[in-house]
């Protein structure tokens, strides 16, 4: 999860889900969904999420401000 925080921010969040897509597709990883999670108008996170197995290799390519295994 990318978080973003302002009056940009669920525009800015939004974009990012873009780059989140072309990266997996360039990279050919699969991934379940993409999105965006807003918590207050001011703080919207971003966010993929894929198999536990994929994890690492998303991690350490897009160092996300966090993560959570469900």
């Amino acid at each position: 999860m990318w978080d973003f925080r302002g009056e940009d921010a669920a525009a800015t969040a939004k974009h990012h889900t873009v780059h989140l897509k072309e990266f997996a597709e360039i990279e050919k990883l699969t991934f379940h969904e993409i999105g965006v999670q807003e918590k207050n108008p001011m703080l919207v996170a971003a966010f993929i999420t894929v198999a536990e197995t994929d994890m690492k290799t998303y991690r350490d390519a897009l160092k996300p401000h966090r993560g959570e295994i469900g």
